[in-house]
């Protein structure tokens, strides 16, 4: 039983330091700021409930949940995205990276008969993805870099359900290695967020109360 748990938590280790792949690569720098006008800007807030593959089924892994902003802005055919991730819980051990982390992902779409398909470059890795014309239903694949040929997953897979109407975002984030043709599940994310968009107001949302 001790040998058991000892290598349990080697691997979760192992698992909880290869997340920390910003650091390897970062967001792209310019010196141009971005801007509003030319783009459909939407930011996505929510939280994001961890889960680790055991004994044949996820169960819950609470210190590693975070809440999170995106920024996204929308071009003719192309996202670029910039998410901000914030692990709040007080047992959380930080073998993940820093409490606070950024990622960047840059999405560019085509037509492929039928089919909308996508490259997409990310501070986690490069892959590709398939979508609806709305962009309602995607999903993105991703292989990690700079990875340990020993960490338990070397792909990604994000699945989104964009709720419009329901001003929310569905996704699920799975963590996997593909070994000799074969999905060997490790790790998930449920996130659930909700849409934001520029709006005026006419009065002071928030006043002091006494």
């Amino acid at each position: 039983m001790k040998s058991s748990m000892f290598l349990f938590g080697i691997v979760l280790a192992l698992f909880l330091a290869s997340c920390g792949t910003t650091q390897q690569s970062g967001i792209p720098s310019s010196d141009q700021l971005p801007q509003i006008t030319d783009n459909y800007s939407i930011v996505w807030v929510g939280t994001g409930e961890s889960f680790l593959f055991k004994d044949g089924k996820y169960i819950r892994t609470e210190s590693n949940d975070y809440a999170f902003e995106v920024v996204q802005r929308r071009y003719a055919n192309s996202w670029k995205s910039v998410k901000n991730m914030h692990r709040i819980h007080p047992d959380y051990d930080g073998k993940a990276g820093p409490r606070e982390q950024t990622l960047f992902f840059a999405i560019d779409f085509r037509r492929e008969s039928e089919e909308i398909v996508s490259l997409i470059r990310s501070s986690l890795g490069s892959g590709i993805g398939q979508s609806d014309a709305q962009f309602r239903e995607q999903m993105i694949e991703l292989e990690v870099e700079g990875i340990s040929r020993f960490a338990p997953y070397n792909t990604i897979r994000i699945t989104q359900h964009y709720q419009y109407e329901e001003g929310q975002l569905l996704e699920t984030v799975e963590l996997f290695k593909k070994k000799e043709g074969k999905e060997l599940p490790f790790a998930k994310i449920q996130e659930r967020a909700m849409i934001f968009r520029p709006t005026t107001l006419t009065t002071a949302p928030t006043t002091f109360v006494d």
